[in-house]
């Protein structure tokens, strides 16, 4: 019977090519986001080190941390070579980089631009694979009082109802709402229910002398804003 090749140990690997020896030497920032994983789950494949491994993984999403970030540990037990404590590992270092965009987020405290509201936003919906709407309160300096989740949907649509956006509003005495929802799959362009949406909610608004200062289309890297289109 052969002898069974044991599986690439990052320690076994040349001095210069292991992630954690390139990290003291010369910073954590010169690894590559499939060193720092391949750092997280130890060793590879009798066919592949580490370092392949993730690069494999990473290219499955497009060397997308926000995709990754997605993938369950189901998902990732999937790919050869990740079992259940590999994926986990995975899950908790995506779970951390959301986890601190979420300490950015809370730590903004006024909304001067639509980039601000994108960054607000970007860490409750970079990675939902469905829409999701969100609406921000804000009082008459736009300083925040807070966020409310009022939809959740499928792939392409979500069902919003403006009553809930008043009221959530009105229960916080907010003076200025921001409309806030994702798309999945990465179009930056309104649907026609988007804007139905919109100048519904500008003219209920209007008759409660509330602000609705804008309306962000999000996707993972990028944003459409209806206020930065002259559409309010």
């Amino acid at each position: 019977m052969a002898k069974e090749k044991h599986k690439a140990s990052i320690k076994e690997w040349p001095e210069d090519e292991r992630p954690r020896e390139k990290a003291f030497r010369y910073g954590i920032s010169t690894l590559s986001k499939a060193e720092l994983l391949a750092i997280l789950i130890g060793s590879g494949t009798v066919d592949e080190s580490a370092v392949e491994l993730m690069k494999r993984v990473l290219a499955s999403c497009g060397n997308n941390i926000g995709r990754l970030a997605r993938l369950s540990v189901d998902d990732l037990c999937l790919f050869k070579g990740i079992g259940p404590a590999k994926a986990i590992s995975i899950v908790a270092a995506c779970e951390l980089w959301k986890r601190r965009q979420d300490d950015e987020r809370d730590r903004m405290k006024r909304i001067y631009t639509s980039r601000n509201l994108y960054e607000y936003f970007y860490p409750l919906l970079c990675d939902k694979p469905f829409e999701e709407c969100y609406v921000l309160l804000l009082n008459q300096m736009n300083c925040i009082i807070g966020h409310v989740r009022i939809g959740s949907g499928g792939l392409t649509s979500t069902a919003v109802d403006i009553r809930l956006v008043l009221r959530s509003a009105l229960l916080k005495c907010a003076t200025g709402v921001v409309l806030c929802h994702n798309h999945p799959s990465g179009s930056l362009h309104p649907s026609i229910d988007d804007d139905r949406l919109t100048t519904t909610l500008l003219k209920a608004c209007k008759i409660m002398n509330i602000r609705l200062l804008d309306h962000i289309i999000l996707t993972d890297g990028a944003y459409y804003s209806y206020s930065d289109e002259r559409r309010l």
